[in-house]
C-alpha cells in the first residue's frame, strides 16, 4: 500500500516523537546528512524521543513491509533511506557520568561534546573521535579509532552494554553476560542489526594532553614520510599519532595561514607526562624547524584542535585503505596522487593513521572489529561540489589504490566510508571468521533484514523490504 498522510497521522498517535513524510513542511531538512551530496528519499522519518517510540516505530515499519534507516547527526550514512523508515535519534541526548564507576550513559543521539563536557568535570574522558561534533554511538558501532586508541583501544572496546530495539520490536540490554553474542556483533559490526537507544561506556583518567601539529611545506614530503616511518616504530602506546598530506582550498572556514597551500602535517597526541611528550617531539624539531609548531600541553576538552574537522555540513567523499607498511612505494604514490606535478590534487587529505598498541592486543578481539593487526590506516578525503570534481576526485583514489595494490591490505576501516562504498565493501570490514559470524547474528536477530541501510551482512542477496505499490 502507498504510504500516505493517513499513515502517519496513525504513527503519530502511537509515539511522542514526530512523523515526517514526503509532502511536509521540514521533510528536505530532515533527510539531509552531514555530507549534503548524499541523496535520499524516505517513505517516513520518524524523529524519536526515547527507546518507547522507537519500539513503536519499528513494528509499525514491520506492519507495513518497510525497510528502516537509523540516523543520529547525519554523519557516515550508507544505503540510502529510498522508500524506507528513516529512525532519527537526534532529539535523544541524555548523558549520565559516574566518577565513581568512571562510566557514562549515553541515549543514541548524543553527540561526543556533551559527552566529553560531562566527563571532564569528573576529570574524565571517553575514547572520542576527532570531532565532538560526530554521534557517540554511531561512531561506536563502527570501532572507534580517536587520538586515545592506542593507550585504550577503540571505543567499541571500552562498551560495557547497549541498549538496542531488535526487528521483532523488542529491547534488549546487551553485554557480555546478557545477549553476549548481539554484544559482540554490535560492537564494531556498523549497526545493521537493530536500534540501539543507548549505552554505557568506560571512561578514562584523561584531562590533559600533549599534543597538536607540526607543519611543514609540501616540498619535504618524501623526507617527512620517511622520516615518520621510522619514528613511530618505537612510539610508546601513549603516543598516537598520523600523518597528513593537505591541500587546503582557498576558503574562509580555512585558517587564513593555510589557505590555498600545500603542506605536511605530523599530528597527534600524547597521553603521558608532558615531559616525556616534549622529548618525542624533540627529535623533530631539531631535524628541521616547521612552518608551525601547534604541539603542546592542552586540556583535552580542546581535542578538536588536533585535527581541526568541519562542523558546517560539506560535500565529500572519503574512502580507505590499510597497510602493514610505509614502503619506499606507497611513499612515491602518496606524493604523487597528493601532490601532483602538474595542477591541485582533488584530495583535500591523504591522512596515515598509526594504529596497533591497544588496538593490536589478543584481548581486544573480543567483538567483531577484526583489523586489529594492520599497522595503518590511509583515509582519503576530498570535497566534491561538482559532478566533475568528484569524478577526477575517484579517478584519483582509485589510481591510487590500483598502483598499491601490491602492498595493501584487503581490509577497511568502516568508519571511514559511506554511501554505496560502505554498502559494498561491508565484507571487506571484517575476518571472515567475523563475517560469518555477524550472519549468524543476524539471521537470528533480523531474519528477514528490516534493517538494510547501514552495513551489508546479509548471507546472500536477498529481497530487500519495501513498500507495496
Amino acid at each position: 500500500m502507498d504510504i500516505t498522510r493517513n499513515m502517519a497521522s496513525e504513527l503519530q498517535k502511537r509515539i511522542s516523537g514526530s512523523v515526517i513524510a514526503p509532502e511536509d513542511a521540514g521533510y528536505d531538512e530532515a533527510r539531509r546528512t552531514w555530507n549534503v551530496t548524499f541523496e535520499q528519499k524516505p517513505a517516513l522519518i520518524v524523529e524519536v524521543t526515547g527507546a518507547k517510540d522507537v519500539i513503536e516505530a519499528v513494528k509499525f515499519a514491520r506492519e507495513n513491509k518497510m525497510g528502516i534507516a537509523v540516523t543520529a547527526t547525519g554523519h557516515g550514512p550508507a544505503r540510502a533511506a529510498d522508500d524506507a523508515m528513516l529512525i532519527k535519534t537526534s532529539r535523544m541526548t541524555q548523558v549520565r557520568v559516574s566518577s565513581e564507576s568512571r562510566t557514562a550513559w549515553i541515549e543514541a543521539g548524543t553527540k561526543w561534546q556533551r559527552v566529553l563536557e560531562e566527563a571532564q568535570y569528573e576529570g574524565l574522558a571517553p575514547l572520542m573521535g576527532s570531532s565532538t561534533d560526530v554521534g557517540a554511538i554511531g561512531y561506536t558501532l563502527g570501532g572507534g579509532m580517536g587520538w586515545l586508541a592506542r593507550k585504550y583501544g577503540l571505543s567499541a572496546d571500552s562498551v560495557n552494554y547497549f541498549e538496542v530495539v531488535t526487528a521483532d520490536g523488542e529491547l534488549r540490554k546487551v553485554s557480555r553476560t546478557e545477549n553476549s553474542e548481539l554484544f559482540w556483533a554490535l560492537c564494531g559490526g556498523g549497526g545493521g542489526l537493530g536500534v540501539v537507544t543507548a549505552m554505557e561506556v568506560k571512561l578514562y583518567p584523561i584531562k590533559e594532553i600533549f599534543g597538536g601539529n607540526l607543519i611543514y611545506p609540501k616540498e619535504g614530503a618524501k623526507e617527512i614520510l620517511e622520516r615518520y616511518r621510522e619514528w613511530v616504530k618505537t612510539a610508546p602506546d601513549e603516543l598516537t599519532t598520523s600523518l597528513t598530506l593537505a591541500n587546503f582550498p582557498d576558503i574562509p572556514m580555512v585558517p587564513e595561514a593555510l589557505r590555498g597551500k600545500s603542506v605536511v602535517m605530523v599530528r597527534g597526541a600524547y597521553c603521558g607526562p608532558k615531559e616525556e611528550g616534549e622529548k618525542l617531539i624533540r627529535p623533530w624539531l631539531e631535524w628541521r624547524e616547521p612552518l608551525v609548531n601547534m604541539w603542546g600541553t592542552m586540556p583535552f576538552m580542546e581535542v578538536d584542535s588536533i585535527s581541526n574537522d568541519p562542523k558546517d555540513p560539506i560535500p565529500a567523499f572519503v574512502t580507505n585503505v590499510q597497510f602493514d607498511e610505509i614502503t619506499d612505494k606507497v611513499i612515491d604514490e602518496l606524493i604523487k596522487r597528493a601532490f601532483p606535478e602538474n595542477g591541485m590534487s582533488p584530495l583535500l587529505f591523504c591522512e596515515t593513521y598509526h594504529t596497533g598498541g591497544a588496538i593490536s592486543r589478543p584481548e581486544r578481539g573480543g567483538n567483531a572489529y577484526s583489523h586489529r593487526n594492520g599497522a595503518f590506516i590511509l583515509k582519503m578525503i576530498g570535497l566534491t561540489p561538482t559532478p566533475e570534481i568528484r569524478s577526477h576526485l575517484l579517478e584519483t583514489v582509485s589510481l591510487l589504490k590500483y598502483h598499491l595494490r601490491d602492498h595493501l591490505l584487503s581490509n577497511v576501516y568502516i568508519n571511514f566510508t559511506e554511501g554505496d562504498e560502505k554498502w559494498h565493501l561491508s565484507k571487506d570490514a571484517f575476518s571472515d571468521e567475523a563475517f560469518s559470524r555477524l550472519q549468524k547474528v543476524k539471521a537470528k536477530y533480523d531474519p528477514e533484514n528490516v534493517f538494510n541501510h547501514s552495513v551489508d551482512i546479509t548471507t546472500e542477496p536477498a529481497e530487500i523490504l519495501k513498500l507495496s505499490k
